[in-house]
């Protein structure tokens, strides 16, 4: 298959299966037998496009021209395909994981969950092959729209609640702000195509530099930018499925990787060093990291303390982009895949929990990890890699950041990165120690596993797992994503391995 039709069938697959939720919405085991179907090829339809074009970047597909310089047109370059296959390959474990979770947990109208998640995951791959900043936009836009239903799932008050602040905080810093900095860049350049060296330079200088990058750091609300961050913790009223895929698969990931294409293409990593416009944000990111942090610590409900955890390690990826070094743009690329198999690893273990005994709070959760082991021990991994221990994937994105720091001789930025470490330690690890080693008189000795059903434990343990495997393909993933810091060069066609060198 050739690339752009890759890129179509990327997207289009995950909408037909949308569709086919429908159709089947009587039919449980064909429908979610299909949507399966559909997450299998579409990461095949992906692995593909990595076949076809490895590490390289591809001429833009125009689909249509809105008028010069502003065309609905998708490419291939590293990062975004590293998105895309994060994405695709995860919602396959994510998919089994939620047939498992809403017939466990005995949740409702299971047709109108999945065709939904179909639609976010048919947007993301939108968001992840787009070639410009209006293209990007749009799905962004969409993939908001798509998941609110998820969101507000349950029908209750407090998840109706939960999915106005979701909706009303991405729509209105989108709409107020990204927007408005789209519509400047498009206005000072007569472009938004992402470009290599970015396409500001020349066209923008002094303060207003630094205003615009606020725009576009405060208007991709996905991203969790302290303060316009509280849109996450109140999704948390979601099945928890949703949660995994607002925290790994789709959604804050989508944030990130806008901040960073934004920084790369847009900017430029040298015009952002040059003019010192990212210092600020430099500062607000490590704010966040320390902050959220914090906060974490003082929640007892596990999916609380989660969301505010993932705050913090999203303001990683920002600080990597607002260091602007190669180090730091190669450390925040690398952690949207490491921070992906830790999270949804946590997510879906809290809602193996649940499913199992019901239980939402740490403080009711002394003693399960005996009685819940593969959960536990899942949980321990995911935890891990988030903190950053080897040998799990997630110590060498945090390494990367630590020397993208070190090369602009931010020493306090690389004490930040030291205390978040710490304290994830300190939020995640009393969990798991809460779970194997204190008493819980309602769990006499020896007894027997109470762990979920297959598909609800299975996959944690898949992405623990993960998280070990990345440990040892990290150089790869680095050398891959090495073109977006090297001299921009020629674009390569659709067909034949390239290194992008």
């Amino acid at each position: 298959m050739d690339t752009n039709t890759a890129i179509l069938a990327s997207m289009l697959i995950p909408a037909l299966a949308a569709i086919s939720n429908l159709v089947l919405r009587d039919k449980p085991d064909l429908r979610d037998g299909a949507t399966l179907g559909a997450a299998v090829l579409t990461f095949l339809c992906v692995l593909n496009i990595l076949y076809n074009v490895g590490n390289g970047t591809t001429e833009p597909m125009v689909l249509f021209s809105v008028m010069p310089g502003l065309d609905l047109a998708f490419n291939v370059e590293p990062l975004g395909l590293l998105f895309a296959i994060v994405a695709s390959g995860l919602w396959i474990v994510t998919h089994l994981y939620g047939v498992g979770y809403m017939r466990g947990n005995n949740e409702a109208h299971h047709a109108r969950f999945f065709c939904f998640f179909s639609i976010a995951i048919s947007t993301t791959m939108g968001i992840a092959f787009s070639a410009n900043m209006f293209t990007l936009f749009l799905f962004y836009e969409a993939l908001t729209l798509s998941t609110f239903p998820l969101v507000a799932h349950k029908g209750t008050a407090e998840a109706t609640s939960g999915a106005r602040t979701y909706l009303g905080i991405l729509i209105g810093t989108s709409i107020g702000l990204q927007l408005v900095a789209v519509i400047w860049t498009y206005t000072i350049t007569g472009t938004l195509d992402f470009t290599k060296g970015g396409i500001l330079d020349g066209h923008i200088a002094g303060p207003m530099v630094a205003v615009l990058l606020g725009l576009y750091a405060f208007g991709i609300g996905k991203a969790a930018l302290m303060p316009f961050h509280r849109w996450l913790p109140s999704a948390m009223v979601a099945p928890t499925p949703v949660s995994a895929l607002l925290h790994a698969v789709a959604v804050v990931k989508a944030g990130v990787f806008t901040m960073l294409k934004v920084g790369i293409y847009i900017f430029g990593i040298d015009f952002l060093a040059e003019t010192g416009a990212s210092e600020w944000l430099m500062w607000l990111a490590a704010f966040s990291i320390l902050a959220a942090s914090i906060v974490a610590m003082t929640k007892d409900n596990l999916k609380a303390r989660l969301a505010y955890s993932t705050v913090s390690q999203l303001s990683y990826i920002t600080l990597g982009m607002a260091l602007a070094t190669s180090m730091g743009v190669l450390g925040g690329g690398m952690h949207i895949a490491m921070h992906a198999m830790g999270k949804i690893t946590l997510f879906m273990c809290a809602g193996s929990i649940y499913v199992a005994v019901h239980k939402t709070e740490i403080s009711q959760m002394t003693g399960l990890g005996r009685i819940m082991p593969i959960t536990y021990g899942a949980f321990l991994i995911g935890a891990l890699s988030i903190i950053g221990l080897p040998p799990l994937g997630g110590s060498w994105s945090k390494w990367l950041l630590v020397m993208g720091a070190a090369d602009t001789g931010q020493w306090v930025m690389i004490a930040v990165l030291m205390i978040s470490s710490l304290l994830n330690v300190a939020y995640l690890l009393s969990i798991v120690g809460r779970g194997f080693f204190l008493p819980n008189p309602e769990i006499a000795a020896g007894a027997k596993s109470t762990e979920a059903g297959v598909l609800v434990w299975l996959p944690p343990a898949l992405t623990a797992f993960g998280c070990l495997v990345l440990f040892f393909y990290a150089g790869d993933i680095q050398t891959f994503l090495s073109p977006l810091v090297a001299d921009a060069g020629p674009a390569v066609s659709d067909g034949g391995m390239s290194n992008g060198q």
